[in-house]
């Protein structure tokens, strides 16, 4: 089994909650003195939206996007104890243990749609991977992406893969498009999806998307709610992005017709 080669720090400093979003992520020192957004197993998604940030980030790196560093952090019992935020500190408690972290851009702005910077081929190649991977959240009104240092950065990939909160009929979305792609904040500059759709076939082959998967921590991928076994739930991953990258063609044919 190959792997991404994802660092693994542990958090020494709750720095400040990032309350705009609704799982409450914070800004965190590591043991390496990097400041990262820390997101949370014990928010409200649970587990899955760190599988759906973690994969929708790697995939975006994969084709060429660019991306926070992802890392896993852990975080020990001591924060929930020290936190007068009744809140937070059941969020740090139910948190103990592997959580997932992006290095924080200091300085970014969010996107804005009528006054920042996205080029054509940017813009095509995350329409279409939102598309693949069924992210309902990427916005005018959450758009989910970053200027920095005059480049669009990647980040908020949690509310993709909705499928995987129920697994029982997670097959019946493998033969659906992507209807809500309508309202992604990129569409109307995302002129070059042809030539996007191309790169993102030739950057994500079979192994790229193996090892991403195989990366996920194994004890994300167990929830007592699902009746899957961890190996079920990769090769379910596996099928579904495969299956969506089959059919880029009916979803370069959704967003141009959306456009």
């Amino acid at each position: 089994m190959s792997k991404l080669n994802i660092r693994t720090v542990d958090v020494v400093q709750y720095v400040t909650p990032l309350r705009e979003g609704g799982s409450l992520p914070a800004i965190v020192k590591a043991s390496d003195d990097f400041l990262y957004v820390l997101k949370f197993r014990g928010a409200g998604q649970g587990k899955k939206a760190l599988i759906a940030e973690f994969i929708g980030g790697e995939l975006a790196r994969a084709i060429g996007l660019k991306v926070p560093e992802l890392v896993f952090m852990n975080l020990d019992d001591s924060f929930s104890k020290t936190e007068p935020d009744e809140e937070i500190q059941d969020l740090l408690k139910f948190s103990v243990g592997l959580n997932l972290g992006l290095h924080y851009l200091s300085g970014s702005i969010t996107f804005d749609p009528l006054a920042s910077v996205a080029d054509a081929k940017t813009a095509s190649k995350l329409v279409l991977l939102d598309s693949i991977i069924s992210n309902i959240d990427r916005t005018a009104k959450n758009p989910n992406v970053l200027n920095w240092n005059k480049e669009l950065w990647v980040i908020d990939n949690g509310a993709s893969f909705y499928f995987h909160h129920n697994w029982e009929t997670w097959e019946n979305h493998l033969t659906k498009t992507f209807p809500l792609i309508k309202d992604h904040v990129l569409l109307n500059r995302a002129t070059d999806l042809d030539l996007a759709a191309k790169d993102i076939i030739n950057a994500l082959d079979q192994d790229t998307i193996k090892n991403i998967i195989d990366t996920i921590p194994e004890n994300w991928l167990i929830n007592e709610s699902d009746t899957f076994t961890p190996d079920q739930i990769r090769a379910a991953y596996i099928k579904y992005l495969n299956t969506r990258l089959s059919k880029i063609d009916s979803l370069v044919k959704e967003a141009k017709d959306a456009r």
